[in-house]
């Protein structure tokens, strides 16, 4: 580790690299339910647990409508959408998923800086996506309003690259789509040359309600949505172009991330790009601990074959996770799910909120000890993250971790990635974790769980870069 992190400090030093700092968005109020329900979309799998969500397979609307199209003969296509059912009885009908059932705004976004001169937007990371979008000046009026808009005219480096296009769709028929240009991309003080930068052109009401101003891929290329004439030309993320740069040696190609909740003290979370917090590593009182990346899906994915409860350990021989910043909560296996809250006093599935809940009467010393394996080794779950949010009566809270259905690998969110500080190393495809456990575990709720009186006003991601809360 001295020499990688020597030749870390020496590219740290020459290029004038910085932590980015995470802001807490002021405007994310949690919802268990509907983070949930951004999973579903997201992920696209059927749940195993009964609730209002689910997918459900119909006709395709294209062109002639679906029963005349049967009639005058032509294959009718399927396509599976995410539909709420009205209620628990069989018979209840199942309507539309829109924007107001689900989680559409981040917890966490980031400043970025693209163009010459440069253009400041705030993205979120997201280590389960390869597109790099942004808002821009080339999309309707009624998607620009409160957000930083990229304009391409306005930048001297930006080249567009004709036929190229992308799209982003989901399980609820929202998309976000537009064109593609290269252009300078600097974050945490490394600059990333010839990026390819998707500028929106058309948002739906579930992307462009949202505080950020698009998003920043960290995923492997392979799952980027651009196209070259229709036919599919994925291009590269920023990491991997940061890779290809000449100024980066092997033992600074990657990138590491540290999120604390809103309920701890001093919750500054950050990226850095391109060097480890050699601090937090000492901190933790314990060596890096590496695990090789499964990246032939284009996700994070590792080894994660065992769990433990109040110190019972499980088998999950062959079971993978993917690690996740783009997801909140923590999707396990039911058979592990089950077990913890089994061990968690009044702990109950309830089918309206699709998910576990627990009293708010439980304490900490209530809550079980969870562990769960990346690699070789477990790692703890912190107990304040067991409680993820209030539900709608703010009598329970709904839990951190829920079931991954019918998904047959896991999802280690924020819910995990909390409770540990990551080294994202792309370049040798490993995940490095050290533990960052919080002294002092809080259940009280969290600054963004809607508690506390008068509704705050809403700030846009045009009045944190021009406010002082993004320094």
């Amino acid at each position: 580790m001295e020499a990688l992190y020597a030749a870390q400090n020496k590219i740290k030093t020459e290029l004038g690299l910085t932590k980015v700092q995470v802001i807490h968005n002021p405007n994310y109020q949690r919802h268990g339910t509907k983070s949930y329900v951004h999973s579903l979309n997201r992920f696209g799998f059927q749940p195993t647990k009964p609730g209002p969500y689910s997918h459900a397979t119909k006709a395709k609307e294209h062109g002639l409508i679906p029963e005349l199209k049967g009639i005058f003969g032509g294959v009718i296509h399927k396509e599976r959408v995410l539909v709420k059912k009205a209620s628990p009885e069989d018979d209840a009908q199942s309507g539309e998923v829109t924007a107001e059932d689900q989680q559409n705004d981040s917890m966490y976004v980031c400043k970025v800086d693209i163009g010459t001169p440069a253009q400041t937007l705030l993205l979120d990371f997201d280590t389960g996506s390869a597109d790099t979008w942004v808002c821009s000046t080339l999309q309707g009026k009624s998607g620009q309003s409160g957000h930083n808009l990229f304009d391409p005219k306005k930048s001297k480096s930006y080249r567009k690259m004709s036929g190229k296009k992308w799209e982003i769709e989901y399980g609820d028929g929202s998309t976000a789509s537009g064109d593609c240009g290269s252009d300078t991309l600097v974050v945490g003080g490394l600059t990333i040359k010839e990026q390819t930068i998707e500028c929106a052109t058309k948002l739906s009401q579930q992307f462009s309600e949202g505080t950020s101003d698009g998003l920043l891929g960290l995923a492997w290329g392979k799952l980027n949505t651009v196209t070259d004439s229709g036919e599919a030309d994925p291009q590269n993320t920023p990491v991997e172009n940061m890779i290809k740069q000449d100024d980066i040696p092997k033992e600074a190609e990657l990138f590491t991330s540290a999120f604390y909740s809103s309920r701890d003290k001093n919750p500054q979370s950050f990226y850095t790009f391109g060097f480890i917090d050699q601090d937090l590593v000492t901190k933790s009182g314990q060596d890096i601990h590496w695990t090789q990346v499964d990246n032939s899906e284009g996700f994070w994915m590792v080894s994660s074959e065992s769990f433990s409860v109040n110190g019972e350990s499980g088998d999950l021989s062959g079971n993978n996770g993917i690690v996740d910043t783009g997801t909140t909560l923590a999707l396990l296996s039911d058979k592990v799910v089950e077990k913890i809250y089994e061990q968690i006093p009044g702990a109950t599935y309830d089918w309206w909120n699709q998910g576990y809940i627990f009293p708010t009467s439980v304490t900490v010393d209530d809550l079980p000890d969870v562990k769960v394996a990346v690699g070789d080794r477990e790692y703890v779950i912190q107990k304040e993250d067991l409680a993820f949010a209030l539900t709608d009566d703010k009598k329970y809270w709904y839990g951190g971790i829920q079931s991954r259905g019918m998904m047959p690998l896991d999802i280690l969110g924020d819910t995990f990635l909390k409770s540990v500080y990551t080294v994202w190393d792309q370049g040798n495809k490993r995940l490095g974790l050290v533990p960052k456990i919080e002294p002092t575990q809080n259940l009280q709720p969290p600054a963004d769980s809607g508690e506390g009186g008068a509704e705050k006003k809403r700030l846009t991601s045009f009045d944190l870069v021009a406010g002082k809360q993004v320094n």
